[in-house]
């Protein structure tokens, strides 16, 4: 049994986000992150690992400097690592980006026993789309906003989070699941597995890697075949200091209407 989980590395949206005069994103100007339902995923890859201590593989697409993030999850525990990396594959929407992702975890191999996991949605885009899609493209059952996962046989029993209660679905492996924040609280690393981090295998599958596999194609991966694109991005603007009133008489009271008033908002 192994578990492939699909992770991503965003922009710290807690930092500047730093806008271009063409409205995209300046992502070489930014701090990064790895994407924080990915870490829950990693995380409850890494528990199953402590309990049936089966492989966990971790999956990224990206340039270059995204080889960092992976060597972080392996450093908390996962044993492999790939990374995705062409030019080829620059400005893929999810459409795209669950292309190339499905055709690298097709190379990787899901045999009958196992598991992939995605978090539930990236923080830059908040699309919670590409997890979804690389299940229809790998013809895999799929659970969505797990919030407990139990591993029985060749079965999985999945609690999926709804906005107003739980259903509890019990799947046959292989499986994808998408992960939520409150699933668990991922570990930290320690300095004995930062270094053996290094030891562990990192391939980096470029276009030539997966040109063979059918999902990928000149029409439907990078910008050119993407269907969907960002129109723009922009920095809200920082809204103002608040003004705090205090007491509950009647001219508090009417000192707040009063403002409301000059506002227009009454």
């Amino acid at each position: 049994m192994k578990i492939i989980v699909s992770i991503k590395q965003v922009p710290d949206t807690s930092g500047k986000v730093a806008v271009n005069p063409d409205g995209t994103l300046n992502r070489a100007s930014m701090q990064t992150i790895t994407n924080p339902d990915d870490m829950n995923a990693l995380e409850a890859a890494l528990k199953l690992k402590d309990a049936t201590g089966c492989k966990v593989v971790v999956v990224t697409m990206g340039p270059a400097p995204a080889a960092g993030m992976l060597r972080e999850a392996l450093a908390m525990g996962a044993d492999e690592a790939v990374l995705v990396s062409a030019r080829e594959f620059g400005g893929s929407d999810t459409y795209a980006t669950s292309q190339i992702l499905a055709a690298a975890i097709n190379k990787i191999g899901v045999e009958a026993d196992d598991i992939v996991m995605c978090g539930r949605q990236a923080i830059d885009g908040d699309t919670a789309q590409v997890g979804p899609q690389i299940a229809e493209k790998l013809h895999l059952p799929q659970v969505t906003y797990a919030a407990d996962i139990q591993k029985d046989g060749d079965t999985v029993t999945v609690k999926r989070m709804l906005e107003d209660g739980y259903m509890t679905i019990k799947v046959r492996t292989p499986c994808l699941l998408t992960c939520v924040k409150e699933l668990n609280e991922p570990r930290l690393m320690n300095v004995v597995d930062i270094y053996r981090a290094y030891s562990k295998p990192l391939e980096t599958y470029n276009y030539e890697t997966l040109k063979d596999d059918p999902l990928i194609d000149a029409t439907t991966i990078g910008l050119k075949g993407s269907p969907t694109n960002i129109f723009k991005s922009f920095t809200p603007p920082q809204k103002g200091a608040g003004q705090m009133l205090e007491g509950a008489d009647k001219a508090t009271c009417e000192q707040l209407a009063e403002i409301l008033a000059k506002k227009h908002i009454i």
